[in-house]
């Protein structure tokens, strides 16, 4: 069971580098590390568990945020609507995108940064993802608002990129041009 230990924080060096990809069809045991990292993630919205093991809530992991270097990352939330979004996403790539920007008022936070950043993080309004999932079948993901930050987020991990690189450095609170606010 992956637990807070198992997560690297600012710093790690595999936060910072390109991930490489998955063969596919995926071997059993990248399959079994998705599988992993989805149940963390379900473990971590689960008060009970979270409770008993101090996880934190999450609603996406990355693989090198458990300092491997692979082209895997887990989402399991709900959008704003109530719609469930519970994937094991495997060489994920953003294939198209809007030109419409949006950014979530409270900001982003992420499992391996342990303090507040403040500040908008523009983001595309709407994306379009292919990625193989947990079986190994091509999967196309039209995702939209708080779905694609999330998962937005979640392939930036895997590029070496953190949400805050994205903040205005000069004016963290500077509405994004062409942008609406999500949440």
């Amino acid at each position: 069971m992956i637990t807070m230990d198992d997560i690297v924080r600012e710093g790690h060096p595999s936060l910072r580098e390109k991930t490489r990809e998955v063969p596919v069809p995926p071997s059993e045991e990248d399959i079994q590390l998705l599988n992993d990292m989805l149940d963390f993630i379900k473990n971590s919205q689960n008060e009970e568990i979270a409770g008993e093991y101090n996880l934190r809530a999450g609603v996406g992991l990355a693989a090198p945020q458990l300092g491997i270097n692979k082209r895997m990352c887990a989402v399991h939330f709900e959008d704003l609507k109530g719609k469930l979004y519970s994937y094991g996403l495997i060489n994920p790539k953003i294939i198209s995108h809007s030109v419409e920007q949006a950014y979530l008022s409270s900001g982003e936070g992420c499992l391996s940064v342990d303090r507040d950043v403040e500040g908008y993080v523009p983001r595309n309004a709407r994306v379009t993802v292919k990625a193989f999932g947990i079986d190994g079948n091509e999967i196309k993901l039209r995702l939209r608002g708080y779905a694609a930050i999330v998962v937005q987020h979640e392939i930036d991990h895997l590029d070496g990129v953190m949400f805050y690189d994205h903040i205005n450095q000069e004016n963290p609170f500077a509405i994004p041009d062409n942008s609406k606010p999500i949440g």
